[in-house]
């Protein structure tokens, strides 16, 4: 109900916030415009958020706004996301079927895991797809998000959420998810919390700290009222006015707290105050001092009720209440019948310390979490805890074959009441609750059920019940824990998949090992050791060892770097995949060969071959999560070799995989390519939006934060470039160090910033980075492959030649290709050897990254080309060179300046003026040819007659005969031809400027 806690009649009353109000108004006003928003009212108990949100809801449902509201509660028990439900759950009381399937669309399925009253309203609902945990609850905040925005197309929509401070963990990371969506929505979000309450460590800290970055979200803090609004409060809930004195003493005492203001404002009659100011006295200290004086007033039965009630929770039914309010009168603790029970309850009613819900099967709530919190405090420990243990057991008994549905209900009042029933119903509902949450994406929740359960088992013998809970605290560990926890969630899984195999239970240990968990490069687990032990369990040449060794190959190829384990294990599951005729086998298997291809730099026939099978297989039998790791792979190799529109094709049909799927994972996947592909073509708005839509859902992705940094420092915006880089780290920082890609980011990034910025200060960063990878024996050679580009650019950087001829004998056999960094491998070979000295073998390098570049349109990588060849062009300084210099700075100027590489653009303009102002000595020609002559010689071998060349050169026909025949008698020729042997021989001119002679 409201904050404020008045009787109906004061519950009209609303004065003062006059400031709030306006800006609330404005809010609301903008989400009807179509511009989403998020508020969050924020105070003290009692200090009248709830009722502030309630007169925004009136105001939004006056504008023709749909109101939704979702209360979380303080005690243990309730399900996860019950905000969310009670919301979606009223929605879809009020829906039609028709309706509902409209704006729900292909997330209905997801939505009814926690709501399933969609059932009745929508029967015949697809199964979700078995997806790894994160997915998983990716995808069920992505169509509660779709289903929400969708329904304010139709209405606009207020959602409130009342007390956040108590909300679990899963409801409070989908409210992130949700507050992102909602820019473009008419969907406005309206919170409330105690602010005292919610410390640093607050799990909605964390929230706030997430959310506090969007531009749609506001804080209104709410404070005390003043003193003429006081009176106007007490006036309006009192029916009189109240004299000045009056209201300033009672402001003074209540600070303003329209909670506390109330509690007197029951105490004051026209009488009380004429008689003087004793009822002054009455004034509470706290909220408890009030709640008890209220109290006080009601029956013996009335209090044990009550004190009952709040041992079952901030909620309460008839039917909990009714085995367990005792009719003292009775002598020996009688039970009430259910008529006296609902006289002692609207005895409740009637002082507004509870009040009865809009739901069917009588069900009630304390006005206040605070009136709760007094009648539990007043409660010896020993007999709180008899009063759990006698309602659980009578709830387990009242609910019958439905108690698992109330798992989580049953193991909070069962881990309360450890002390009397010991830790049996403990485990067990707690056990119930995990699975139960877990299949509603609520990890978190999960995660607690497990680690109570474990803890009441600690020191008993390992059984069945302890490997249940070990296999649900894995999995719960696995979504909730942080890369450096990792070997934490490993450990429960492996002592759970330990005593199934003992046992022999194949199937519980053979699911253990299938557990979904990211193959990440460099990063060794436990399950490598587990599937193999699983493989022992089955028969070897089934279904289940296929799946097994193709999972097992994908982690020894990834984890390992163990290409041959990888090879033997996959060509074991494709031949099974083959012999037994399982296509699904089979895809899985290429997929995850094209992953491992990939990641060893097999080179393009390889992994595509592989991924390209793959993805026809897949469309056979619908396979779309393996048909977007094969799209994946497939486009990251394709790319790399110049390939790019068809790179471009499969990232395209990644976006719409990601799209169906809603998988996170996938969706990152998608986003990386595609802004991948639109940096190297230098289409920087599209990459942007790739690369923010992705952050959006994920904000430490780091692949795309390398992204942003590239794009921020090629577009000249160094400080945004360096806030998105030192974010990257921070990043990192969550990653332990080993042979990883992270790492080798972290290596490659750094020199290339500092290529563009000209900052050479964190190359320790980068060369600690790469050290690291480097030690390692089991860094996949694509990892090594980034961490050498980033030491090769370092030493060219730093003018290191013992550096750059070691890095050049390792990277040669990359030559012809895009690099992961965006580089392509002949530039950095080409720097290489101009540090070395090679200037030679550096325009080799140069002029075949050129080809590169213009064949695959990587017109950023071209034009970066263009201006270092053109550097070492100048170095060389020989004849041509500088015209041809000249000639590559003006097509990176143009590049960089159509693209918007500012930094590029200014470093070519400044090339281009040193060039104007050098000036140019009279070189020394072979055999005393001039100047004019050598101009003349160049054009003969060109192709041109005598009257083109007096054309070109301006010259009368007369002359440019003469020139001709000086040449001839000069260097010994006879014909154009052998002019123009002695050109190329005499470095003269390149074979491109050259025609047949005579043509």
């Amino acid at each position: 109900m409201v904050d404020s806690h008045f009787n109906r009649e004061t519950d009209r009353v609303f004065v003062g916030r006059q400031r709030e109000m306006s800006e609330l108004l404005v809010a609301l006003e903008d989400t009807m415009s179509g511009h989403g928003r998020l508020v969050m009212l924020v105070g003290e108990p009692g200090i009248g958020k709830t009722r502030t949100a309630q007169e925004l809801a009136s105001l939004a449902e006056q504008r023709g706004g749909q109101v939704l509201w979702g209360r979380c509660l303080e005690e243990g028990g309730a399900p996860p996301y019950w905000p969310w439900v009670q919301t979606i759950r009223s929605y879809v009381q009020r829906a039609s079927a028709e309706q509902l399937a409209t704006e729900m669309g292909p997330g209905d399925a997801d939505i009814a895991e926690i709501v399933p009253e969609i059932n009745g309203k929508l029967p015949d609902l697809e199964t979700p797809p078995v997806l790894e945990p994160e997915q998983s609850r990716f995808r069920l905040f992505d169509s509660i998000a779709t289903f929400m925005k969708k329904a304010a197309e139709r209405q606009p929509m207020m959602l409130v959420l009342d007390d956040l401070h108590w909300a679990d963990r899963s409801s409070l990371l989908s409210l992130e998810f949700l507050v992102r969506e909602t820019g473009t929505s008419r969907l406005l979000l309206a919170g409330t919390y105690r602010d005292v309450e919610v410390s640093r460590r607050h799990p909605l800290s964390q929230t706030l700290g997430a959310l506090v970055r969007e531009q749609l979200f506001q804080r209104v803090q709410l404070d005390g009222l003043t003193q003429q609004e006081v009176g106007e409060l007490v006036g309006g809930s009192a029916g009189f006015t109240l004299p000045v004195e009056a209201a300033e003493i009672i402001h003074k005492r209540t600070d303003g707290n329209p909670f506390f203001v109330g509690e007197v404002t029951r105490q004051v009659t026209p009488d009380n105050i004429a008689e003087g100011q004793g009822w002054v006295s009455i004034v509470p200290e706290g909220v408890r001092d009030a709640i008890g004086r209220r109290l006080n007033r009601l029956s013996e039965q009335c209090n044990q009720m009550l004190i009952t009630a709040s041992i079952i929770g901030r909620q309460f039914t008839l039917a909990q209440l009714n085995p367990h309010v005792r009719d003292p009168s009775g002598g020996s603790e009688q039970v009430v019948t259910v008529d006296r029970l609902l006289e002692v309850v609207e005895e409740a009613l009637g002082t507004g310390l509870i009040e009865e819900l809009p739901e069917p099967g009588g069900r009630y709530q304390f006005t206040h979490a605070l009136i709760q919190e007094t009648l539990m405090e007043e409660i010896s420990i020993t007999r709180r805890v008899r009063l759990h243990a006698r309602i659980g057991e009578a709830l387990e008994q009242l609910y019958g074959a439905e108690a698992e549905t109330h798992a989580a209900e049953l193991a909070h009042h069962f881990s309360q009441a450890e002390a009397e029933l010991g830790t049996e119903k403990l485990v067990r509902y707690s056990l119930l609750a995990g699975e139960r949450a877990l299949a509603a994406y609520a990890w978190e929740e999960a995660l607690g059920y497990f680690q109570r359960a474990l803890a009441a088992k600690e020191g008993l013998a390992m059984d069945s019940e302890t490997a249940a809970v070990l296999y649900g605290l894995g999995r719960a560990q696995v979504a909730t824990f942080d890369r450096h926890q990792r070997p934490e969630a490993e450990a429960s899984l492996s002592r759970a998949f330990d005593y199934y195999a003992e046992i022999g239970d194949a199937l519980r240990a053979v699911a253990i090992a299938e557990t979904p968990m990211f193959d990440r490069v460099g990063e060794s687990t436990v399950l490598t050791q587990i599937i193999s032990r699983a493989l022992d369990l089955v028969p070897p040449d089934s279904i289940e060892a296929g799946c097994l060794l193709a999972r097992h190959g994908s982690l020894l190829g990834m984890e390992e770097s163990d290409y041959d384990a990888f090879q033997k294990a996959f060509s074991h599951a494709l031949t099974i995949a083959q012999n037994l005729g399982d296509v699904a086998l089979e895809v899985r298997t290429l997929a995850n060969a094209s992953q491992v291809y990939w990641h060893h730099g097999r080179g393009v026939q390889e992994t595509a071959e592989a991924g390209l099978r793959a993805i026809e297989l897949a469309g056979s039998i619908d396979d779309p999560r393996h048909e977007a790791m094969a799209r994946y792979y497939t486009s990251m190799s394709l790319r790399g070799s110049g390939d790019v529109e068809g790179a471009r094709r499969h990232a395209t049909a990644l976006l719409a995989l990601a799209e169906r799927l809603r998988d996170r994972q996938v969706q990152m996947n998608a986003f990386h390519a595609n802004q991948y592909l639109c940096l190297i073509q230098g289409d920087w708005d599209s990459a942007r939006g790739y690369i923010d839509a992705g952050l959006a859902l994920s904000p430490n992705e780091l692949p795309l934060l390398v992204g942003r940094v590239a794009l921020e420092y090629e577009a000249g915006d160094f400080g945004q470039g360096r806030a998105y880089l030192d974010r990257f780290l921070e990043a990192l920082r969550l990653n332990p160090p080993g042979p990883t890609i992270p790492y080798a980011m972290m290596a490659s990034v750094i020199p290339i910033v500092a290529r563009i910025s000209g900052v050479m200060g964190q190359f320790d960063i980068a060369q600690e980075a790469a050290d690291v990878i480097l030690s390692s024996p089991s860094a996949a050679p694509g990892v090594v492959g980034m961490a050498r580009t980033g030491l090769a650019l370092m030493s060219v950087q730093r003018g290191d030649v013992s550096a750059a001829e070691t890095l050049y004998s390792y990277l040669d056999p990359l030559r012809g290709r895009m690099l992961v960094t965006r580089t392509a491998s002949d530039r950095i070979l080409g720097f290489l050897s101009q540090t070395m000295g090679n200037l030679v073998q550096a325009v080799d390098h140069f002029e075949a990254s050129l080809v590169l570049c213009r064949k695959g349109g990587y017109r950023p990588e071209l034009a970066w080309t263009c201006c270092d060849y053109a550097d070492c062009l100048l170095q060389r300084s020989a004849p041509g060179d500088r015209v041809k210099a000249r000639s590559l700075l003006e097509e990176s100027l143009s590049i960089s300046a159509e693209v918007g590489m500012r930094p590029l653009m200014e470093r070519a303009k400044e090339r281009l003026e040193q060039i104007e102002a050098q000036p140019v000595a009279a070189p020394a020609y072979p055999d005393g040819l001039s100047q004019r002559e050598v101009e003349v010689l160049q054009l003969i071998a060109a192709g041109k007659t005598n009257l083109q060349i007096s054309e070109d050169l301006v010259i009368a026909e007369g002359t440019a005969r003469r020139h001709v025949a000086n040449i001839y008698e000069k260097i010994g020729a006879v014909n154009r031809a052998e002019a123009t042997r002695y050109a190329l021989r005499e470095s003269l001119l390149s074979l491109d400027e050259t025609q047949p002679a005579g043509s």
